[in-house]
């Protein structure tokens, strides 16, 4: 959605909950107390979108920047993409084996193949269009892609590559799933669009806050409605994760009041189809991006957002506050301890610790 921009936020939010130990698929009573953070690097930079590819850790940003951050030899490097006189902004990332995919939001939406090796960069797709805004891009597998976008008629822009990434072609209104006036999504950490195996799910909000799900890759779609709060221009699901085809959570809230701990998280059970609201007046308020952690059976999730850095280790009943750095927009897990995160002005390597 076209609105979200970055806000200065100086508040600490706080809530004293309890945490509730579990059995857990690697570990036993895994139970996060603290976190040990390290900078990478610091920028004036805005990071939305990272994929975690091996030892590198690779963004898309604003300003046409893109890069990676590599690991191993702890050093950034990055590129920028010129088009004209535009300065784009990448919101969505995604990668294949060999390519890394940029996806600008508005018009005009234009999406790069960068090769990974030397960084040269491909347009494989150009829309122009007034109300073009694109949110979320991710991969099936090396072949099959899938990006959406708010709605230019009366359905989502969705549109689908079959052929590695070289090729994008949008899907016709009769085929992608149809909104409702002022219903539309959020470009806030890439977490639109969630892909287990065949199973697809894309999250909306504004006037309405919706579950859209797929079970074939994106040639039909069921539509589920959820209790996230709903009907104002910046609220809603900004963000959603699946540990399986099965166990799932969606988070978000409203942009403009971010302390509002109430009707922003919900769990489901049977893959989508209804949700439950979880830890009503309590924990974190906005979120901008969850995370399943790996190998816990789904139930330990962590969120980053306006309140800070939130963790769960019962499927969301209960959290535990680990940072007040409201600056963080999205995160991703390089293995069942270990998270790269990023937002406004850097990227930080978490360790949770027990």
């Amino acid at each position: 959605m076209r609105n979200i921009f970055l806000m200065a936020l100086g508040f600490v939010f706080l809530n004293s909950c309890k945490t509730v130990k579990y059995k857990d698929a690697v570990d036993d009573a895994v139970v996060f107390k603290t976190v040990k953070i390290d900078t990478l690097f610091q920028d004036n930079i805005s990071i939305r979108a990272i994929t975690v590819d091996g030892n590198k850790i690779w963004y898309a940003a604003n300003n046409s920047r893109f890069g990676f951050f590599d690991l191993e030899k702890n050093k950034k490097f990055e590129s920028k993409i010129s088009k004209d006189t535009l300065t784009l902004e990448f919101r969505s990332i995604a990668q294949t084996p060999k390519n890394i995919f940029l996806l600008s939001v508005a018009n005009p939406g234009l999406l790069y193949k960068v090769n990974k090796e030397n960084l040269e960069t491909t347009l494989v797709y150009q829309e122009n269009n007034e109300k073009v805004f694109y949110d979320s891009m991710k991969f099936w597998n090396k072949n099959e892609g899938i990006a959406m976008g708010d709605p230019i008629t009366d359905h989502l822009s969705i549109i689908i590559t079959r052929d590695g990434g070289n090729s994008w072609n949008k899907v016709s209104s009769g085929k992608s799933p149809k909104i409702v006036d002022g219903e539309a999504a959020f470009a806030a950490s890439n977490t639109n669009i969630v892909i287990k195996g065949n199973d697809t799910w894309i999250v909306s909000g504004g006037k309405k806050a919706r579950v859209f799900y797929s079970a074939d890759k994106g040639n039909n779609w069921e539509v589920f409605d959820t209790p996230i709060v709903q009907g104002k221009a910046m609220a809603g699901i900004f963000t959603a994760d699946f540990y399986d085809s099965k166990s799932g959570f969606i988070a978000g809230g409203d942009y403009e009041s971010l302390n509002q701990n109430f009707g922003n998280k919900a769990r489901t059970e049977d893959g989508g189809k209804t949700w439950e609201l979880v830890s009503e007046n309590m924990a974190f308020g906005y979120a901008s991006c969850v995370q399943y952690v790996p190998g816990s059976n789904g139930k330990s999730l962590v969120t980053v957002g306006a309140s800070g850095l939130y963790y769960s280790a019962d499927g969301g009943n209960s959290w535990r506050q680990l940072t007040t750095d409201p600056s963080l927009l999205t995160i991703r897990f390089l293995d069942n301890h270990t998270a790269i995160a990023a937002g406004k002005n850097k990227m930080i390597r978490i360790n949770f610790i027990k």
